[in-house]
């Protein structure tokens, strides 16, 4: 089967980027929302990173005005925005990328599979929930995997492929070729909580936050040793930020709870800040303070 219509459910930070590398790759993209609120946000934040993309390709002589404004055009030909479920029935792949909750996550998948084509593939975004439990709440397990995007998704190149204990390899052929129609390099893993990369990651984020609450250097000074020392182009606690607290903590309740090991373990002061709303980027404060957005300046969190 050819991929050539794709429906995104949630059009959040998440939801949004994967919609938008659907529609610069040509693909028919159905984007479906709870709310039109919600749905005007999104659709709003797709149409500023097009014009971001645009402009920085004329700007690097990628593409000339004219070329630039044609590709934006196609692209957004090929999004449609509905708060209606219905609309998404036709679609040969439907990738959800709603809020982390298992209950909410199967509701919706419910629904999908009787909604949906027999052929049609079902996926989901989530970091770390098991997808042979997603798929179990379906009739077409084999056809059920993980797409894990990272982001943001129009700039990060990554894509983690998670084959569910039933997963075809039809299927996992079918989404490495998505992958890469989208721009994007694929790697597969196992049904695993965090899959490759948050196994990896979390307990290095942890770490840094661990340092934070031991005094054994400031924030700023954590994150520039990451940068210099290691090439990273983030520190781990302007990462925390970007990726959210709160999606963080959660992420780690869900891997304790799976591998009951101390490296998974939420640090008391993520979970102190995930309490007071000092979620990151988004809420404007987290280990930095966005009031400047320009000159991020590190919180006092003693």
């Amino acid at each position: 089967m050819a991929i050539a219509k794709v429906a995104v459910i949630g059009c959040g930070l998440m939801g949004s980027g994967i919609a938008e590398i659907c529609a610069k790759a040509g693909l028919k993209t159905v984007v479906r929302e709870v709310s039109e609120d919600f749905l005007k946000k999104g659709a709003e934040r797709v149409q500023a990173s097009l014009a971001k993309a645009m402009q920085r390709a004329i700007e690097k002589d990628k593409q000339d005005p004219t070329q630039a404004q044609i590709a934006m055009a196609q692209a957004l030909g090929c999004l449609q925005f509905t708060t209606r479920l219905e609309d998404c029935k036709d679609a040969d792949l439907v990738i959800e990328a709603i809020i982390e909750d298992k209950t909410q996550k199967q509701d919706l998948f419910k629904q999908l599979d009787a909604l949906c084509k027999p052929g049609a593939i079902l996926c989901t975004n989530t970091s770390n929930i098991s997808i042979t439990e997603l798929a179990s709440v379906t009739k077409r397990a084999d056809k059920f995997a993980g797409l894990h995007f990272f982001n943001p998704v129009p700039v990060m190149k990554l894509v983690e492929v998670i084959r569910g204990v039933l997963t075809s390899e039809a299927t996992l052929g079918e989404l490495k070729g998505f992958a890469e129609k989208v721009g994007k390099t694929s790697i597969i893993a196992k049904d695993t909580c965090g899959f490759v990369v948050n196994v990896l990651l979390v307990p290095y984020l942890f770490d840094a936050i661990r340092l934070v609450e031991n005094g054994v250097a400031s924030i700023r000074d954590i994150d520039t040793g990451m940068k210099l020392g290691c090439g990273y182009p983030m520190g781990p606690l302007e990462l925390l930020d970007f990726v959210g607290i709160d999606t963080t903590y959660h992420i780690s309740v869900n891997m304790f709870e799976e591998f009951k090991s101390d490296r998974y373990a939420a640090p008391p002061l993520l979970k102190k800040m995930h309490l007071a709303g000092l979620h990151g980027r988004k809420t404007g404060k987290g280990f930095y303070d966005y009031t400047d957005p320009k000159n991020p300046v590190p919180m006092k969190l003693s």
